[in-house]
């Protein structure tokens, strides 16, 4: 009996784990099915609760410059006066530049291939392209109408979320002019100064286009404009709201950094475009061009960079800047200013002629800009005029320092002098050959090339660019 128990209870006891196992596998397959159901409905849900519509995000290239330079052809210049743009000069200099860049700067002996286009530079003068760090042109074009009024978002006193570039009107006669009778090649739209942050500014090309980005200068960095003194606390102190002062300047100015600074330390903040253009300026990313007349007001505005973490590229205006001509050269802040205009107003009633000319005697970095859709037509005559105010002083400034002011030390303020700015081989082909010495107000530019492509030719009307507003207008094109 027993052993034939034995074998049926061993029989019996493997059924009943056999049908154990089956009842645990089923259980974990209906859990692996209800897991399954489980996650695929949270991605159901998951792709109903995702937003319909998205922006590009943060940081994407926007409105990229859509800008290629015009046909060139390979091009020397021999027997002229070559102006480096660095503080060199060079006697019966070469300049050959093909394929859009300068290949070569020497003198007469540096080679010249065969079978190109070849002017003879004798009694005339080689510069880089001018450049104009400061100019409103596009965004206050001619004429100058109300409808054209659109550099200054006058709604707030901190704007950083405007861009100049959307207002740039890319038909302006201003840019033709500033290429026809003043060289420029370059020049930083900046929006205007009745905000403490008025936004971001934009480089172009001064090229003909039908779009902004058409001319936008490609690899620059973009720039804040900001404003210290009379302006803000006038424009918003009549408004009866904060600031009305100076120190209500620096108290917005200081809350609106440190928001800045907890936007960019929080990983979850919703997008916010003028904070976006403020974290842009703590990463170095975008530079600063601060409007400011006042010595104390710069020295000020430097220390709040240094308490925020940002630097300032360039003072404009800059009216006292001799005063701190030190202190600007141990920052590396350059002065980005006016030959001889002051007293217009309170805080540029110490404006001095030699203002140009102490900098320059401190090692500071000096600029000489137009704000003026004059002015940028003669950056050449403003820089002389500093100059000349110097050597009645007895501060003997040489030209080839003087022709850097508007070229090479423009270039470094906007953060383009690795492209431009100076005859170096491998820059941009920018370059103005003058009919005469372009510090003096007899000269003018005979041709321009930008990126190589002759842009101007005073001796050939047909290079004249014409924007599509004049076309058929008195005075069209301002031949002179």
């Amino acid at each position: 009996m027993t052993s034939h128990i034995k074998p049926r209870a061993r029989l019996g006891a493997f059924a009943s784990l056999v049908s154990a196992l089956a009842l645990i596998a089923g259980a974990a397959v209906a859990d692996a099915k209800e897991r399954d159901k489980g996650r695929k409905k949270d991605k159901d849900e998951e792709v109903a609760e995702a937003p319909a519509f998205a922006a590009t995000k943060a940081g994407d290239p926007v409105f990229a410059s859509t800008y290629k330079p015009f046909p060139n052809a390979a091009t020397a210049i021999r027997g002229a006066t070559v102006y480096d743009g660095k503080g060199g000069v060079i006697e019966g200099g070469v300049v050959f530049m093909s394929g859009g860049k300068i290949v070569s700067v020497g003198g007469p002996d540096t080679p010249i291939p065969a079978d190109i286009a070849v002017f003879d530079g004798a009694g005339k003068f080689v510069t880089p392209g001018i450049i104009d760090i400061h100019s409103h042109l596009g965004d206050y074009p001619s004429p100058g109408v109300e409808a054209h009024s659109d550099g200054n978002e006058a709604t707030a006193p901190t704007t950083p979320e405007v861009w100049a570039e959307h207002s740039v009107w890319p038909q302006d006669p201003g840019f033709s002019r500033a290429l026809a009778n003043g060289g420029i090649t370059a020049l930083q739209i900046l929006p205007g100064s009745a905000n403490l942050m008025g936004g971001r500014s934009v480089t172009l090309k001064n090229v003909p286009a039908r779009t902004v980005q058409g001319m936008k200068f490609p690899g620059a960095p973009y720039s804040m404009k900001m404003a210290c003194g009379e302006n803000p606390k006038r424009v918003y102190g009549n408004r009866g709201r904060m600031p009305s002062t100076r120190m209500g300047n620096f108290a917005v100015n200081r809350e609106t950094w440190l928001g800045a600074i907890d936007y960019a330390n929080d990983k979850k903040a919703k997008r916010d475009l003028a904070k976006e253009t403020l974290v842009g300026v703590l990463k170095g990313e975008i530079l600063i061009q601060n409007h400011c007349y006042r010595a104390d007001e710069m020295a000020l505005v430097l220390d709040m960079a240094k308490e925020m973490g940002y630097k300032v590229a360039a003072f404009h205006h800059a009216v006292e800047a001799y005063k701190i001509g030190d202190l600007l050269r141990e920052n590396d802040v350059c002065s980005a200013i006016w030959a001889d205009w002051y007293g217009f107003k309170m805080e540029s009633y110490d404006g001095i002629l030699e203002n140009a000319a102490f900098l320059q005697r401190e090692g500071a970095c000096v600029v000489i800009h137009s704000d003026d859709q004059n002015d940028i037509q003669r950056l050449n005559q403003e820089a002389a005029k500093a100059q000349a105010a110097g050597q009645r002083l007895g501060m003997d400034i040489p030209d080839a320092t003087v022709i850097q002011w508007i070229t090479f030390n423009a270039a470094k303020a906007m953060g383009i002098d690795k492209l431009t700015g100076s005859l170096e081989p491998g820059k941009m082909a920018d370059v103005v050959l003058w009919n005469g010495d372009p510090l003096s107000v007899y000269s003018r530019p005979e041709k321009v090339w930008i990126d190589g492509a002759l842009m101007f030719d005073a001796m050939n009307p047909k290079t004249r660019p014409v924007s599509d507003f004049e076309l058929g207008q008195p005075g069209e094109g301002d031949v002179k």
